[in-house]
């Protein structure tokens, strides 16, 4: 009786996860670009445009890590960037920022980009990114310096 009831557990048990596996799959897949940067900004630290400003200007920021892709980095970047686009961050993130305690400030375009690249650092073990809301437009439109 009591190993019946332990194989009964068991099942109900499995079919418990498996239902939640199934939902959680369904929920992902029907999400829109929009709701994973929403979720991502759920967990990552945004700073201002003035706010970022001042953190490199004070010598705070070890790195610049501009996101978006190579054509729009040549176009303009703020001052001592990096380009790591959005696509290829988990395949060289290590190599190109190896310190995973660097003050990085994270900007793309709008800020879509950065919040989404903020996460996937964090996640790769990175303890210091914030993502700079607004992103180069708004630095732009701010009038700070570009390169």
């Amino acid at each position: 009786m009591r190993k019946q009831m332990l194989v009964k557990k068991s099942l109900i048990i499995s079919f418990v996860v498996m239902f939640a596996l199934a939902l959680s799959s369904y929920c992902l897949a029907n999400m829109t670009d929009k709701d994973f940067v929403k979720e991502a900004k759920k967990t990552v630290t945004e700073i201002s445009v003035a706010d970022a400003k001042a953190a490199i200007d004070s010598g705070k920021v070890d790195v610049i890590l501009d996101c978006r892709t190579a054509k729009e980095f040549k176009k303009g970047h703020l001052p001592k960037a990096i380009n790591l686009q959005r696509g290829l961050l988990e395949f060289k993130a290590t190599k190109k920022i190896p310190n995973k305690d660097a003050s990085i400030i994270c900007y793309c375009k709008s800020g879509d980009r950065s919040c989404l690249s903020t996460c996937t650092l964090g996640q790769m073990g990175y303890t210091n990114v914030k993502s700079m809301a607004g992103g180069w437009k708004a630095w732009v439109k701010a009038g700070y310096p570009v390169e």
